[in-house]
């Protein structure tokens, strides 16, 4: 074969003119990029369902979502994780050359579909919706070398610090924080409550009820031309914070007493779970996987 091309010099110089011609115009004409789409478009849907196992979030929150979503234009594949700790995580992927953008919103329209379906709990904790890449590209650790402070302090100060900021970089999807969280911890006492015919509805329900931002409106008039202003804004002490607060919610009351949450319950400031979650040399640390 390179015989054929030695033998005619002419149409061989031809030849490469011409392949040289047909390359510049496809390197103006075709679309380059430093770093192209070779990863599948991937749609995350995550949720918690306080209090639940992975059974209950399958029949309550998996079903009724995954339903809704099933048959989004060009989905490809869609696989869900439910723990024992409440959370719920759905991850839909889209064939390739699907826009995310408009995959995300297709999604969060499915799921807003099901909203009415999923518990109350569900719907208050909020449902969020974004795209993301299967792939994560960091990971990032908070620790107190010297034992300092605990993990919810570390976690408020990220939070507070510069999770948002890192959010805001270019290119990322999003910072997930595996760390334990600050709450008031209400563990109520089972043997008083049978005695008192109480269920943990019964203080849910109190501590739900009393522990609200209300507006209280104001008192007095709107003031005149000829009249000064006799109008005061009304505050209200708002949510509570202190363990002592929370105890002196009334559950209900029984023979003209009022029966307290602190007379059924232990109630003390610590973390919403139980569950260790991530160390860094041999102490507790909040750890931070960062997605595209």
């Amino acid at each position: 074969m390179s015989r054929f091309f030695i033998d005619r010099p002419v149409f061989a110089i031809a030849l490469s003119v011409m392949i040289v011609l047909l390359g510049l115009i496809s390197a103006f004409s075709l679309p380059i990029a430093q770093y192209p789409q070779i990863q599948k478009p991937q749609i995350t849907v995550q949720t918690m369902y306080v209090g639940a196992n992975a059974t209950t979030l399958e029949e309550s929150v998996a079903q009724a979502i995954e339903q809704k979503v099933n048959g989004v234009e060009n989905m490809r594949d869609m696989r869900s994780t439910s723990t024992n700790t409440g959370n719920y995580t759905l991850n839909v992927t889209f064939n390739l050359g699907k826009n995310a953008d408009i995959g995300s919103v297709e999604v969060q329209n499915r799921v807003s579909q099901a909203t009415p379906q999923l518990p109350n709990e569900v719907n208050g904790y909020g449902i969020t919706t974004a795209k993301q890449s299967s792939e994560t590209i960091m990971y990032l650790s908070l620790t107190s070398p010297k034992g300092t402070y605990d993990e919810m302090f570390l976690k408020t100060y990220a939070m507070v610090n510069f999770v948002d900021a890192i959010k805001r970089c270019k290119g990322v999807s999003d910072v997930s924080v595996y760390g334990s969280e600050y709450s008031m911890r209400i563990e109520l006492e089972p043997d008083k409550m049978a005695t008192l015919g109480l269920t943990t509805s019964d203080v849910a329900a109190a501590v739900s009820n009393q522990n609200i931002q209300a507006a209280v409106g104001s008192i007095g008039s709107r003031p005149t031309v000829t009249e000064q202003e006799q109008m005061y804004t009304a505050t209200s002490q708002g949510r509570l914070k202190t363990p002592e607060e929370f105890g002196n919610i009334i559950i209900k009351v029984v023979n003209g007493e009022a029966l307290r949450v602190k007379d059924v319950a232990h109630i003390s400031e610590g973390p919403r779970m139980d569950t260790p979650i991530g160390q860094m040399d041999g102490m507790p640390a909040v750890v931070f996987p960062i997605t595209l």
